[in-house]
C-alpha cells in the first residue's frame, strides 16, 4: 500500500524539515499579529458541503471520479471515498438575504451535481451516515486514488501501530475492527466557516466552543450505521475513533486524540491553539513548500503558510482555527465541523444561522465563557449532546443544570436573532432560519428522530436492508422534491424501498448477522438443546478468537444418536467430533445469484459468512422464503 502513496513524505528527515517549516510559519502569523495584517471588521461566512453516492438499491457508488469529470473540479473536490463529494460555497458576506442566497447557491450546485449522477445512474443523498452503508464498502479499492489519502493512511498506520478499532454503544451496539483509514469515509458534514477579526479572536472562539453543543444537539442527523441504532449524532464517536492514534500503554497517561474537542480556554490569540496542537500531535507527513513567508511579508505580500494549513488539516479539532488570503488580504476564521450532511439544504442553513448568531450575540450575553464556567462542563456537554440530541441535559454557566430544549427555546433562539440582526441580517431571513430551529426543537423532530421514528414504523415489515434502503430513498425524495425542513416531513415507509429485489443483491444485506453459535469444546447436548430451542438446523462452530472452525448440521446429530455409546464409561461427546471442518463459505459482498447457486450445486442448507476467517454471519434456506414467497404472490397476481 505504501508504494501508491508518498512515501518520502513519511521519511523522518523529511518530516524534520517540513516541522522546521511549520514552526516558521507560525513565527510569521505571529508577526502579522503584531503588525496588524489580518482583515477585521468583516464578516464573511461559507460552507463545504459533503455528500453520499449512491446507486443500485441505493447503496454507496464508488463514481466520484466519473462525476467530477463532468462537474469539473471547482467547486466541487473529492473526498477519502470514492462514493463521496464535497461542494465549496463561496464566502458571502453576512448582511441582508445572506441565507436565502447561501441556499440558493448550494440548491443549484446540489442540482447541477444531481443531473450528472443520474446520468450515471446514481443519486446523491445529504446523510451524516449513509443508512445503506456497510463494511465491505470501506475497502482501499474504493479509496480515492490520491497519494496525499495512501499516505495519510500510512502515517496514521504506522502511529496506531494495529488494527482501527471502533465501539460505540447506543440502543445497539457496534465492535468492529478495520485496517485502513476508510472508516472516516462513513461520515458526511455541512461545515460552516465564519471569518473573524484577530482583536476578538479568542472571545470569538471561546463561545463558539460554549455553543456548539446545544446547536449540535439541535442538528443531530445521524443515529444510524451498519444498520445499528447507535448514538443520535454517531458522526462524532466515528470520526474520534477513525483517526485516532494512540495505542495501548501499560500506563495511565492523559494521551489526546487527532480528532478533539480541546482541553482549555483560548486566553489571547489564535496562535496559543496552533502552539498547543504542535506540542502534542506529531507531524504526520512532510509536503511542499514554495515560498519564505518572511520574504513575502517584506515584499508586502501576504504569505500563504502552506506548511501551517497542511499540518492544521490534519489536526482535527471540532472548531478549528483556519487561516487564509483573500482578495489579497490575510484573514481567519473559525470553522464549526460538528454538524451534520442534511436532512435538507434548509436545515442545513438553519444550523448555519444558529451557530453564527450565537456566536456573534453570544459576548454580549455572557461575556467571556472562562470566567463563569469551567472547560470540563463545556466538554462534557458536547459529547451529551452528540449522544443523545435534544434529550439532553447541560451544565451551563454559572453552574446551572438545564435542559437543552429549554434552553435554545427560550434563551439562544432570541441571542442568536439579536447577534444576526447586529450584523445586518434582514428580520426576514432571520426570521425564516430561526424559525425552521424552533419548529425543529419545540416539535423534537430532528434528522435523527424522523430516522428513527421512520425505522420503528416499519418494524416487522421487511427485512432490515429494505428498510434501510427505504429511508435513504425517502430522504433522497424530500431533499428532490419536497424541499421542506426535516421536521414537517412525512415518516419512510417500505414502499419507497423499489421491491425486495433491490434488498437480496448481496449476501451481507439479509445475512443474519446475530446468528447463534457454538464453541469446539462445548458439549453436543448443549448444541441439541440450542438447536430445539431456537428451531434451527445448522450452528457454526467457533474457537476462542471467533474464527470459524466448522459447522453442526441436524444431519450430523442424527449420525450420532444412530452410532453413540450410551454406557457410562463413553463420556460426554464434543461438538468437534461430529461437525464438519471444512464448511462452504462466501463473502459478504458474494452476489445471491452465485450463493443460490452454490447452495444448491453443493447440496447445503446454510453459507456462514466470513470475513477474514471470522464469522460475520449466516445465510440459510429460510432467507430464501420471503423471496418465494413474493415471487409467488407477484406470479399469482399477474396470473
Amino acid at each position: 500500500m505504501a508504494s501508491r502513496g508518498e512515501t518520502s513524505d513519511l521519511e523522518p528527515q523529511a518530516i524534520r524539515a517540513f516541522t522546521r517549516e511549520i514552526l516558521r510559519d507560525l513565527r510569521a502569523l505571529e508577526r502579522m499579529l503584531r503588525e496588524g495584517w489580518i482583515e477585521e471588521d468583516t464578516r464573511r461566512f461559507g460552507a463545504e458541503q459533503e455528500l453520499f453516492l449512491v446507486g443500485e438499491g441505493y447503496r454507496a457508488a464508488p463514481l466520484a471520479l466519473k462525476v467530477l469529470e463532468h462537474l469539473g473540479e471547482e467547486p466541487f473536490t473529492t473526498e477519502l471515498a470514492l462514493f463521496n463529494l464535497e461542494a465549496n460555497l463561496p464566502p458571502i458576506h453576512l448582511a441582508k438575504d445572506c441565507f436565502t442566497r447561501c441556499q440558493g447557491e448550494l440548491d443549484r450546485l446540489l442540482d447541477r451535481a444531481r443531473t450528472v449522477a443520474q446520468a450515471e445512474g446514481a443519486e446523491i443523498v445529504l446523510a451524516g451516515t449513509l443508512p445503506t452503508l456497510s463494511k465491505s464498502d470501506l475497502t482501499l479499492e474504493q479509496m480515492t486514488p490520491n497519494p496525499r489519502y495512501y499516505t495519510l493512511d500510512e502515517a496514521l498506520s504506522r502511529m496506531r501501530g494495529g488494527e482501527y478499532q471502533l465501539r460505540v454503544q447506543g440502543t445497539d451496539e457496534l465492535i468492529l475492527q478495520h485496517d485502513s483509514l476508510m472508516l472516516e469515509s462513513c461520515n458526511a458534514s455541512c461545515q460552516v466557516h465564519l471569518q473573524v477579526g484577530a482583536h476578538e479572536f479568542a472571545r470569538l472562539y471561546n463561545i463558539s466552543q460554549l455553543m456548539v453543543a446545544p446547536v449540535l444537539a439541535a442538528s443531530v442527523n445521524s443515529p444510524l450505521l451498519f444498520g445499528r441504532r447507535l448514538w443520535a449524532e454517531t458522526r462524532i464517536a466515528i470520526f474520534q475513533q477513525s483517526l485516532d492514534t494512540r495505542a495501548a500503554t501499560p500506563y495511565v497517561r492523559d494521551l489526546s486524540p487527532r480528532v478533539h474537542f480541546g482541553d482549555r480556554w483560548v486566553k489571547e490569540s489564535v496562535t496559543e491553539l496552533f502552539q498547543e496542537d504542535l506540542a502534542r500531535f506529531k507531524v504526520l507527513m512532510a509536503g511542499t513548500v514554495e515560498e519564505d513567508p518572511f520574504e513575502r511579508l517584506e515584499a508586502g505580500q501576504p504569505p500563504r503558510l502552506d506548511a501551517l494549513q497542511l499540518y492544521n488539516s490534519t489536526i482535527y479539532r471540532w472548531n478549528r482555527p483556519c487561516y487564509g488570503v483573500s482578495q489579497g488580504r490575510p484573514h481567519l476564521r473559525i470553522e464549526c465541523r460538528a454538524l451534520p450532511s442534511g436532512p435538507s439544504t434548509v436545515d442545513e442553513v438553519a444550523n448555519a444561522a444558529f451557530w453564527i448568531g450565537l456566536v456573534l450575540g453570544g459576548t454580549e450575553a455572557f461575556g467571556d465563557p472562562a470566567d463563569r464556567m469551567d472547560f470540563s462542563d463545556v466538554k462534557s456537554n458536547f459529547l451529551a449532546a452528540a449522544r443523545h440530541g435534544l434529550n439532553t441535559g447541560l451544565r451551563w454557566v454559572d453552574g446551572r443544570t438545564i435542559a437543552v430544549r429549554t434552553l435554545v427555546l427560550d434563551t439562544l433562539l432570541p441571542l442568536s436573532r439579536q447577534g444576526l440582526l447586529g450584523a445586518g441580517v434582514d428580520d426576514e431571513e432571520v426570521d425564516r432560519y430561526l424559525g425552521v430551529i424552533e419548529g425543529r426543537v419545540a416539535s423534537g423532530r430532528t434528522g435523527s428522530e424522523w430516522t428513527l421514528r421512520s425505522l420503528g414504523g416499519m418494524e416487522g415489515k421487511g427485512i432490515r436492508s429494505e428498510q434501510l434502503a427505504a429511508l435513504t430513498a425517502s430522504m433522497i425524495r424530500n431533499q428532490k422534491e419536497v424541499g421542506l425542513p426535516v421536521h414537517r416531513w412525512e415518516a419512510a415507509s417500505l414502499d419507497e424501498a423499489g421491491g425486495w429485489t433491490q434488498s437480496y443483491l448481496r449476501v451481507e444485506q439479509y445475512m443474519d448477522t446475530d446468528p447463534v453459535t457454538i464453541n469446539e469444546d462445548e458439549a453436543i447436548d448443549l448444541a441439541a438443546f440450542v438447536m430445539d430451542r431456537e428451531r434451527i438446523r445448522h450452528i457454526p462452530v467457533e474457537d476462542h478468537d471467533h474464527r470459524l472452525v466448522g459447522v453442526v448440521s441436524y444431519r450430523a446429530f442424527l449420525r450420532h444418536l444412530g452410532e453413540r455409546n450410551d454406557a457410562p464409561s463413553a463420556g460426554v461427546a464434543s461438538i468437534k467430533e461430529i461437525m464438519r471442518t471444512d464448511p462452504l463459505t462466501v463473502a459478504p459482498d458474494t452476489p445471491t445469484l452465485v450463493a443460490l447457486n452454490l447452495m444448491k450445486d453443493r447440496g447445503v442448507g446454510c453459507l456462514p459468512v466470513v470475513n477474514d476467517g471470522k464469522l460475520v454471519g449466516l445465510v440459510t434456506e429460510r432467507n430464501f422464503l420471503r423471496i418465494a414467497h413474493e415471487l409467488l404472490e407477484e406470479r399469482f397476481r399477474r396470473e
